[in-house]
């Protein structure tokens, strides 16, 4: 077998052709773990809004809250419902409004996107334990003032604190205060008072869903049962984390799928470089490989060596490239959901089983590119080698 430093020794003193080698393999690795960041991106930026314990009801037929609409007397009858269930917590639930609002977005000429607005009630903190106001103050009840998810604060026109916009033309509101959410999907959201927004889309005695939070996970199916077998409320009941895994699939699959696709290009690239690359070095060893095999070393040790010191420069690069990826979760980026079709703005999100991915792919495009040369090496004629 072929010492290991002398694969060491060829990449240290052909720097150049290395680093050209390494600089591809690296590209290819991080668009790869930023796809699949992505996607994880997005999946657990609408997952964290879920709790285990919680139902979303909605109205039959509606696959989004942007669809469904429920009339004030059936809210009162579902959150009844939820206590007979088991839903002890005070409150137990929560009726609330959606809406998405055309604004104009800062730093773009002319652009503008959707906002979702959520008309919320009084104690919605009390039910949402998890959001907290981080700046300024929560807003007092039947007026018109709102507080902005820190996602999408100042990423729009009148979305600072203090800043005023209109919900809908020349009926503005005020920011008051900034909250968070761990992270979450309410974060892209601007929340205002449920009558506030009812009165300013007509929709007086409706809201889009309702929230319900039983004692257990466990007592979901009775609940469901008991709010679908009554069918003049002709209401349909969702784990809440079913109902964020359905709204994240199809933008985190597209955006999985084109950022796969790009990289799967740039990898044929990367394989190709990396062929050439390790061609040109069997060309410019000749007479080494020569040596070798006059030394008595085997076309299977030959073959061998030039198929590690291919791996060795794919996985050098491949952790140049995943670590590269890494600086990616200081990111945030707002896209339009297309669960939704309004903002939302998602962190990228590295997961262990994704940067073990991301080498794997390295160390293949390394051994496929490698694979050749290597053949090519392990049948040069020693005689042939060193008469040239």
């Amino acid at each position: 077998m072929i010492p290991v430093k002398y694969n060491y020794r060829n990449l240290v003193v052909r720097k150049t052709t290395t680093i050209a080698a390494a600089f591809g393999l690296a590209l290819v690795v991080f668009v790869f773990a930023a796809a699949q960041m992505l996607g994880n991106g997005i999946t657990k930026t609408l997952g964290r809004a879920a709790n285990p314990e919680n139902a979303i009801v909605l109205r039959k037929g509606s696959s989004a809250e942007m669809e469904s609409g429920i009339e004030e007397n059936q809210v009162n009858l579902v959150l009844a419902q939820a206590q007979q269930i088991g839903a002890s917590k005070k409150p137990p639930g929560v009726g609330e409004v959606l809406v998405v609002i055309l604004m104009d977005k800062i730093g773009t000429t002319n652009g503008v996107s959707n906002v979702t607005v959520r008309g919320v009630p009084e104690d919605v903190f009390a039910f949402r334990t998890s959001a907290k106001i981080i700046e300024g103050k929560a807003p007092t009840p039947g007026t018109d003032e709102v507080c902005v998810g820190s996602g999408i604060r100042g990423r729009f026109k009148g979305l600072e604190l203090g800043q005023s916009f209109d919900i809908k033309k020349n009926r503005p509101v005020k920011v008051v205060g900034v909250f968070s959410d761990e992270g979450s999907a309410f974060e892209s959201e601007v929340w205002a008072d449920i009558h506030t927004m009812r009165t300013a889309f007509g929709r007086e005695g409706y809201v889009s869903s309702v929230r319900v939070r039983l004692d257990a996970a466990s007592k979901f199916d009775a609940f469901k049962a008991l709010v679908e077998q009554n069918r003049q409320l002709g209401l349909s009941v969702q784990r809440e984390a079913d109902y964020y895994a359905k709204q994240s699939e199809m933008t985190a699959d597209f955006l999985t799928i084109m950022f796969t696709m790009i990289a799967v290009l740039f990898s044929v690239g990367a394989m190709i470089g990396a062929t050439i690359t390790m061609n040109a070095q069997v060309a410019n060893r000749q007479r080494e490989i020569g040596t070798l095999r006059a030394l008595g070393f085997s076309r299977g040790s030959i073959l061998t060596s030039f198929l590690l010191e291919s791996l060795v420069l794919a996985v050098l690069g491949g952790a140049v490239g995943a670590l590269a990826s890494l600086a990616l979760s200081f990111v945030k980026i707002s896209m339009v959901n297309a669960g939704t079709w309004s903002e939302i703005v998602f962190a990228f999100e590295p997961t262990p089983a994704i940067i073990i991915r991301a080498m794997v792919l390295a160390g293949f495009m390394g051994v496929v590119g490698g694979f050749l040369p290597a053949i090519r090496a392990a049948r040069v004629s020693p005689i042939e080698a060193m008469r040239g």
